[in-house]
This record gives C-alpha cells, structure tokens and sequence, in this order.
C-alpha cells in the first residue's frame, strides 16, 4: 500500500507505484491563513514534455473557473500531456465571498515581478506588506517552479476577455479562438502571477481568462476544458 504523499513524489517523476503513469494524483501542497488545505491535481504523466497548470479560483469572489477544473479532473489528460489543476488558491477568500484572502490581501498583487505597495488591507488590490507574503502566493510560486509548465491559465471574473502580454500573446490568441473569446492584449499590472511567470520563465505562456459574471453553464465550461485540452495535444 502506498501513501498519497508517496505516490504524489511518484507522480512529480512520471511514475506510478507499478512503473505506469497514474491516471490523477490529488496531494495538499500546503494550507491558507486559516489553515485550510491547497490542493493540486496531477493528470496524466507529470514528466511529459507538454505540461499545463491551471488554476480555477484566486480571488475568492471570482471562482466560476472551478466548473472548468473539475470537469478537467473528470476528463484527464490527453496523450503524451500532464495536466496540473488547482481549483482554489485562495479557500480563505472563497469560505468568505472576499477578492482577497483572510489577511485582506489580493494575492495576484502579492507576486515578486514588479511589485510595488498598493492601499492597506482589504483595498481591492492590497498588494500585501512585501512580495509573497502570504502562504498562498509562496505556495503557488513553489508549484510553478517545481512543474516549470509550458502554459497556465488564471481564471477570473467578470470582464469577459482573455488578457495577456509579452510571450504569452500567440498561445493566448490560440486559446481565445479554441474557447470562444475576446482577446485583448493588456500588460500585466504589478504583482500578479502572470506577470511574474512571463519574466521568470519567457519561453512559457502565463496568462488570464477573464469570465462573464456568475456561474458558468455547462456547455461553457466544456468548451474551456476542451480548448485547454487542446492546447495540451500541441494542437
């Protein structure tokens, strides 16, 4: 019988415990400001060439990008790819209906690429007291440099438009067509964790996926696993 947390150390190598690839692997890859688990769900064979992170809630107000992960978890990854899903970053925020986590700062303020000090506590975009400051944000960054993925999407709400800038732009216009979406070039505003990603590794594509206000039906959030699911086939 193998642990979770073994066969996680198993997975970040491309192996399950009978040498195969395992099919999903679900470990805590640390814990909010409150204590509350971050989970992150490996599919396919983390070793691949081809490896996606996707991450459905950072603001805690803005978590319709969840519908996506979960039916990302429940369809796996295609050939040859490895997907890396985490659906909420920010469980605090979420558990409060708040952008922000439990200390009142805005996590995508909260990264090290060009940050600068913005409002106070619970503003908007409080930026936090230095950069990764918080245990998400430090949790987050640990995870991108451990799996160094060739494309990640932030899911957030509710401007209706993919967003992006610098190297990230010809992956990120390919996933608007595949998804259906306005696509806007925007440079990243200070702190943010595409921002960061797109300096500390510029041969990969970090970007934002902007979704409409509420819940996502059904039929939407199929056509964004599906275009992540090709961005993960190299199509």
């Amino acid at each position: 019988m193998v642990s979770a947390l073994a066969a996680f150390a198993l997975a970040l190598h491309g192996l399950a415990p009978g040498g195969e690839p395992p099919a999903a692997v679900t470990e805590v890859l640390g814990r909010s400001v409150q204590g509350r688990p971050i989970r992150a769900t490996v599919l396919g064979a983390p070793a691949a060439r081809r490896r996606i992170l996707v991450v459905g809630c950072i603001h805690g107000d803005e978590c319709a990008g969840v519908a996506v992960t979960r039916r990302l978890v429940h369809a796996g990854a295609p050939a040859g790819s490895a997907l890396w899903v985490v659906h909420r970053l920010n469980p605090d925020g979420s558990a409060l209906g708040v952008r922000q986590n439990a200390r009142g700062v805005d996590l995508n303020r909260n990264f090290p690429s060009e940050w600068r000090p913005i409002g106070r506590r619970w503003d908007p975009q409080y930026s936090g007291p230095r950069p990764l400051s918080e245990p998400e944000t430090r949790i987050a960054r640990r995870l991108v440099l451990s799996v160094r993925p060739a494309v990640t999407l932030w899911f957030h709400q509710p401007q209706r438009v993919l967003r992006a800038w610098g190297p990230s732009v010809p992956v990120a216009r390919r996933y608007a067509r595949l998804a259906g979406m306005r696509y806007r070039s925007i440079r990243w505003p200070n702190g943010t964790a595409p921002n960061w990603q797109n300096h500390r590794f510029p041969g990969a594509a970090s970007f934002v996926v902007e979704l409409a206000p509420g819940s996502l039906t059904t039929r939407r959030a199929a056509r964004h696993a599906a275009a992540i699911r090709a961005l993960a086939r190299g199509d």
